[in-house]
């Protein structure tokens, strides 16, 4: 397993329901893709430095994940299709 961080940004638009709704759904692909979430930091609305999808604020959140190797392609197209989320990036971690 390999260390990952997913951060992405939610629609501003969301309520909370909807964004938790979110983050287990995000957290299932990544159960279902053989790894786990370690931790999530929620950082709340932010303002963007320019607007995404004509949006200015978005929701932040970052994961700390280990994922299989083979996970990070499933997952990245798991992301894609989301219309929730204005911007996503999964980067892997080097090992300390």
């Amino acid at each position: 397993m390999r260390s990952y961080e997913l951060a992405y940004i939610a629609n501003p638009d969301m309520d909370e329901d909807a964004r938790n709704a979110l983050e287990t759904r995000i957290q299932g692909w990544v159960e279902a893709a053989g790894g786990k979430m370690v931790n999530i930091d929620r950082w709340g609305r932010r303002k963007l430095a320019y607007p995404l999808k004509n949006y200015r604020d978005g929701y932040y959140f970052f994961a700390q994940t280990e994922l299989p190797a083979t996970a990070p392609t499933a997952l990245d197209q798991d992301l894609k299709v989301v219309e929730e989320i204005l911007r996503y990036m999964l980067v892997r971690k080097e090992p300390a």
